[in-house]
């Protein structure tokens, strides 16, 4: 099975592709203005959105780059250029599973009862139980992931696992609950930052021993190449423990300096990342660079995670007053109602809590430090990741 990211937009024209072509066969493969009529229509679709022709053209031309789509020429009457998808090869899917993966790109999470009935013109599934069975199948292949059922929902509901799924709905569903982010803070605030950073000294090597590249993690290393792409001037990655984001941007010819408040952290990144320049610092405190007014770029892979519900906006706003104007924030972290006690980290003792912050909040935050959001996503945990929903943000401070 390839494996693949798709955004927002992209899930939605092959969505729409999908379902057309089981639905309307005798007008498919779809025309511009076709498809740009089923994208946007006002029923069955999740969120709404208004695409226009220019933008769908030109993302409908990257998906044929990908041999997502295929473009074809009416054969009768004035020509006409078609789309075709070809997604359903490309992962192989059988008729029920390219039923369930049509109606969850087109409406977000679903519960299986829900998939049964939305799939009716697509699938004849016998009944919830068979749903069931074939979600599970494709759960196990990767293509879909099963929701924490949460306070006053009957079902479970699944995510296609194609994408990051921008939906409140989904963000609802991952964050309702209360939990004391406070806490961390019961000893003090310095208690906190000493707890974290012996931890973090301790288990430097064996953490970098174990580091993933991320060229294997194709929706991190596709905001990153974006970014490495927009940054103009200086690019600072605070928290980057034995560098691994340093290391990508600085394969993409970013002059990048990683920043970390553990000293053996900034001893692994300085041996294994040669390309970049790496500092001891506190991301709380960072100061401009030395060669340009601002940062063109900052990047923050986990970083926040420690902090408490109530330390958040005054870091981010010290990261946002050090930016230059037009320069961007990408903040990944972990998503979710928890403040999980880590005694043990890479095979090594350690002694801190992992906070897993509301999405709304971050996103607030972010808001209040005067940068303007212009993506945000969740995405849930692949094989072999910590299990937890990652949360990414991207903001840009206004020119």
């Amino acid at each position: 099975m390839v494996e693949l990211v798709l955004n927002p937009m992209e899930q939605r024209i092959l969505g729409a592709l999908l379902e057309k072509q089981v639905t309307v066969p005798a007008s498919y493969p779809l025309s511009l203005n076709a498809l740009r009529t089923a994208c946007n229509q006002t029923s069955s679709r999740d969120p709404i959105t208004a695409y226009e022709d220019r933008e769908l053209e030109q993302c409908a031309r990257e998906l044929k780059h990908r041999e997502l789509i295929r473009v074809v020429v009416a054969d009768r009457g004035q020509r006409t250029l078609k789309y075709h998808q070809r997604l359903d090869e490309q992962l192989e899917l059988a008729a029920d599973e390219r039923a369930l993966v049509t109606v969850l790109l087109l409406r977000g999470a679903q519960a299986p009862g829900e998939l049964k009935t939305r799939t009716e013109r697509l699938h004849p599934f016998a009944d919830r139980g068979e749903v069931e069975e074939v979600l599970a199948r494709m759960a196990a292949a990767g293509l879909v992931r099963e929701l924490p059922r949460r306070p006053g929902q009957h079902d479970n509901r699944w995510v296609h696992l194609l994408g990051p799924v921008e939906s409140e709905a989904v963000v609802a569903a991952e964050a309702a609950a209360v939990v004391d982010r406070e806490a961390v803070l019961a000893a003090g605030a310095p208690a906190r930052d000493e707890k974290v950073r012996r931890s973090y000294d301790a288990v430097a090597a064996a953490y970098a021993d174990g580091a993933v590249d991320l060229s294997e993690k194709l929706f991190d290393a596709w905001l990153l190449d974006r970014l490495a792409m927009e940054a103009t001037g200086p690019v600072a990655d605070v928290g980057t423990g034995p560098g691994t984001v340093a290391a990508y941007l600085a394969e993409q010819g970013v002059d990048v300096t990683g920043y970390d408040c553990a000293p053996a952290m900034i001893e692994q990144a300085r041996l294994r990342v040669p390309g970049a320049t790496f500092e001891v610092g506190d991301l709380r405190r960072l100061l401009r660079p030395p060669t340009a007014p601002g940062w063109g770029a900052i990047t923050c892979w986990y970083g926040l995670v420690y902090l408490a519900a109530s330390e958040l906006p005054a870091a981010v706003a010290g990261l946002a007053r050090v930016l230059a104007p037009g320069g961007l924030l990408l903040v990944a972290m972990h998503a979710g109602d928890d403040v999980r006690h880590e005694s043990e980290l890479a095979g090594v003792e350690v002694d801190m809590e992992l906070v897993l912050h509301d999405p709304a909040q971050v996103r607030a935050a972010v808001e209040a430090a005067g940068l303007v959001v212009e993506e945000w996503y969740v995405r849930g945990a692949r094989p072999g990741e910590y299990p937890t929903d990652r949360l990414y943000v991207l903001a840009r401070r206004p020119a």
